[in-house]
């Protein structure tokens, strides 16, 4: 793999002079085109080179950017104008966006050059990337193994060295799984902290875009650049982001109170991963934390009522895909068969959900499953709720075990499933969540998670800092 320059060092770069945008960009271009895992699904060489000169004329005038010229790829999920939207789907093969995602808008205004745009399991539905219709992505680390899902395309990208940071989305676990089994640093931020206007909406009570990047500076810097209020999108927070970034390197663990929740320690879990976690914990101990167990009791019900929730809201998002409005249309000579032959080139594993959430949510089962899902789901959140009154953060697994082989889970849906039940709770509750490089198995990265209350990115992006800087100084989880 070939190691990046991070977004941080390439901004400073262009924005001082040193280098230009476009020589920044036709680098990352040329890694793009030479990669070899099935990450990009679109490149836009010739839109990104024009883009880059623009930066580079802003830059000249004496504008200040914060991402100048820093290339990003960006998951296919995430609308992007006169561009492919495809979302991993025959669906949507031939479907042009007309307008940018709030997030692109952003970083274009910030200086960034979208280079392309990532593979992922057909509309963000699978922990694999398997249920791309155009193919797996394979991990940087091991091209045998699975880079995750259902971002599995953008953390790919960043651990290859093709792209210093990308952008994601997370519905269950969608940033966070992929850049612990690719090695990279990941962040589902809170719920409503990022725009999801431009967002293909997959369950819209838990979508949420977030970042990936090769260090947590820079995943904090483009979580910076792309969070905040958005009139599009009415579900945005209104409290301002602040700095996320700046200083994150002067936190010190003294006073601190880090959880770990019991429940995220039982069986199923690799013991090399468990152990990765519990030297976290002493590292922040021996820096002055107070470690405190906590129970977050309603987590084994998280994949059950997950696996009910998005999936209805699935069922009711996709109908809209039905040869008439957006995308491919199969040719018929009635409706009812253009209906049916069209829907036919959905997945396997989007069908299967949409008949699940369309069923949960059908007279005589509402209240026995869609109703009860909800209501494990508000117990969820108020686990959470009462662990915050007693921790600040809490540190946990990201993943049971490293990146398993291709095609090793993908006939068995509920042991694929069961690759989120350390990250579907935070998606559940709303709360910001993300994921750092912890140490290996046999050569395979493995992630340290931790979780904290609303709009506390800030002080997560500063506990994963420290511990980035212990691994990086040379300490072996």
């Amino acid at each position: 793999m070939t190691p990046t320059v991070s977004a941080t060092a390439i901004s400073g770069d262009v924005g001082s002079g040193e280098t230009s945008a476009v020589d920044v960009v036709d680098a990352a271009l040329q890694r793009v085109a030479t990669l070899d895992l099935n990450a990009f699904l679109s490149v836009r060489t010739e839109a990104a080179q024009t883009e880059a000169a623009e930066v580079d004329r802003r830059v000249a005038e004496g504008e200040s950017l914060a991402l100048a010229g820093v290339p990003i790829a960006v998951k296919d999920n995430i609308a992007l104008k006169d561009g492919p939207t495809t979302c991993g789907s025959r669906l949507l093969e031939p479907y042009v966006s007309p307008y940018d995602a709030t997030v692109v808008t952003r970083l274009k205004a910030a200086g960034a050059v979208v280079v392309g745009k990532t593979n992922l399991d057909e509309f963000a539905m699978g922990s694999s990337t398997e249920n791309s219709a155009y193919g797996p992505t394979c991990n940087p680390h091991d091209r045998d193994r699975v880079a995750g899902g259902s971002s599995g395309g953008s953390a790919a990208a960043v651990a290859a060295g093709a792209v210093p940071v990308a952008l994601g989305s997370s519905t269950g676990g969608s940033v966070r799984q992929p850049a612990a089994f690719c090695g990279v640093v990941g962040i589902k931020p809170t719920y409503g902290r990022v725009s999801r206007y431009g967002l293909v909406a997959f369950g819209s009570s838990f979508d949420q875009i977030g970042t990936l990047a090769t260090s947590v500076e820079d995943a904090a810097q483009l979580l910076e650049v792309v969070a905040g209020s958005d009139p599009s999108d009415a579900t945005t927070r209104p409290e301002p982001v602040g700095e996320l970034a700046a200083g994150i390197d002067d936190w010190e663990p003294r006073g601190a109170r880090i959880g770990w929740p019991k429940e995220y320690f039982a069986a199923g879990l690799d013991s090399k991963i468990r152990r990765a976690c519990e030297t976290a914990l002493e590292r922040l101990a021996a820096g002055g934390a107070e470690i405190v167990e906590v129970s977050l009791p309603h987590s084994d019900y998280g994949i059950a009522a997950y696996y009910i929730v998005a999936i209805a809201e699935a069922s009711s998002n996709l109908a809209r895909y039905d040869g008439v409005r957006y995308g491919f249309r199969a040719p018929a000579d009635d409706l009812q068969s253009m209906y049916f032959r069209t829907r036919a080139a959905f997945g396997a594993e989007v069908k299967r959900r949409i008949m699940l959430g369309t069923y949960v949510l059908s007279a005589g089962y509402y209240e026995a499953f869609y109703s009860k899902g909800t209501a494990v789901r508000a117990r969820i959140r108020s686990d959470f709720d009462a662990a915050w009154e007693q921790v600040d953060a809490l540190l946990a697994p990201t993943t049971p075990t490293p990146a398993f082989r291709i095609g090793a889970k993908i006939e068995d849906p509920l042991e694929m499933y069961l690759n989120d039940i350390y990250t579907v709770s935070a998606n559940l509750a709303g709360v910001p969540a993300i994921s750092i490089p912890y140490g290996a198995i046999d050569g395979l990265p493995i992630g340290v998670q931790l979780m904290g209350p609303p709009l506390s990115e800030r002080r997560l992006f500063e506990v994963a800092r420290f511990l980035e800087r212990d691994v990086g100084s040379g300490s072996s989880p």
